[in-house]
């Protein structure tokens, strides 16, 4: 009966660093049995995701059951590389029974959801849900969104107006377009900034949309999957702030990747890192280090001036120890004064 019935699949969205790989990599260790797949869009032609879910694979979801896209933002490059991606996963032997979408941080999601009316998708595929990802502690800090009363009365006082933080529009987007909000990091946040950022989110979605507080990614798989929203269907009650525009780009970021030498100790680094993303206003550091004496990777992932750290697994037999981060920042991003003090040498201990 499956060959007749539609895969679902999962969207899930996010801003920058809110926790979406986090949240994957839980849901592949407790799949309960699930034949999954993954597709997988980075910003720029990083691989930095890609890279870490390869790491944490089981037979959930096998290395030739992902997908990596880094040759742009999928909402953009839909026809281009969703459409072929899609088609490599379905003929798979067996297929999958459920593929989970992981967005770049800077993807719409309503321009993906559409492609699932397209007629080689419709017959084959349905949107299971769009999961959208919030950073607790970033938008309590207000750094991905502002007041959104204050926004409406600002664009019915000038129809005219011109938004100056696009930031503030993909977060937004995320949201409206969600049939499931996480609400990651809450143990950063206290419970009066929680109340307020859920009655925020609550009052910005025109409909009755779950809001679950959530810490490192972790929730149950049966939240996630089985939503059963057929959301390609529903693309009237999940307005956009680009609903009238053909097409959009991301000319508002800039993205580099910095190779980084072996280390004696992380952290240095970890100090160094913090300092640039205050100074130069990054929006979101990830990658690998490579420390001398360790077997392992260690997997560095900030959001700000926030870092987290971990061994995630095993040098490779045969693999380069290369560590390697993407800087992801706004337009304008000093790129030469953050490689320039990437590249300077650390202090010797005593």
């Amino acid at each position: 009966m499956q060959r007749f019935s539609k895969i679902p699949a999962t969207i899930v969205t996010g801003f920058l660093g809110a926790g979406k790989t986090t949240l994957i990599r839980h849901l592949l260790a407790h799949a309960g049995g699930r034949r999954l797949a993954l597709l997988i869009n980075e910003f720029g032609d990083v691989g930095v995701d890609g890279d870490i879910l390869q790491g944490c694979t089981n037979d959930a979801c096998t290395p030739e059951r992902i997908i990596e896209l880094a040759n742009g933002c999928i909402c953009c490059t839909v026809a281009d590389d969703f459409l072929p991606a899609i088609e490599r996963l379905l003929a798979l032997d067996p297929p999958p029974e459920h593929i989970l979408i992981e967005t770049s941080g800077l993807a719409l999601p309503k321009p993906l959801v559409k492609a699932f009316d397209w007629p080689a998708i419709r017959s084959k595929l349905t949107v299971d849900g769009v999961i959208a990802v919030v950073d607790a502690g970033a938008v309590a800090a207000g750094r991905f969104t502002e007041d959104p009363q204050k926004l409406e009365a600002a664009r019915a006082a000038d129809q005219a107006i011109d938004h100056d933080n696009p930031l503030e529009e993909v977060y937004e987007d995320q949201l409206l377009c969600a049939d499931l909000v996480l609400l990651n990091k809450i143990d950063l946040v206290t419970p009066e900034a929680r109340e307020t950022i859920v009655g925020d989110i609550a009052a910005l979605i025109p409909r009755a949309v779950k809001i679950v507080p959530i810490i490192e990614g972790r929730v149950e798989t049966d939240v996630l999957l089985g939503l059963d929203a057929k959301a390609e269907d529903d693309l009237a009650a999940r307005p956009s702030h680009h609903d009238a525009e053909e097409e959009h780009d991301h000319d508002d970021f800039d993205s580099f990747v910095i190779p980084i030498a072996p280390l004696v100790a992380p952290e240095p680094m970890l100090a160094r890192l913090k300092m640039l993303a205050e100074r130069h206003d990054v929006l979101r550091i990830k990658g690998f280090l490579d420390i001398a004496g360790k077997p392992m990777r260690l997997l560095v992932q900030g959001v700000g001036a926030r870092f987290q750290q971990n061994y995630d697994r095993p040098w490779c037999a045969g693999e380069e120890r290369c560590g390697r981060l993407v800087i992801i920042g706004q337009k304008g991003l000093d790129g030469a004064a953050i490689r320039a003090a990437l590249a300077e040498p650390f202090a010797s201990a005593a």
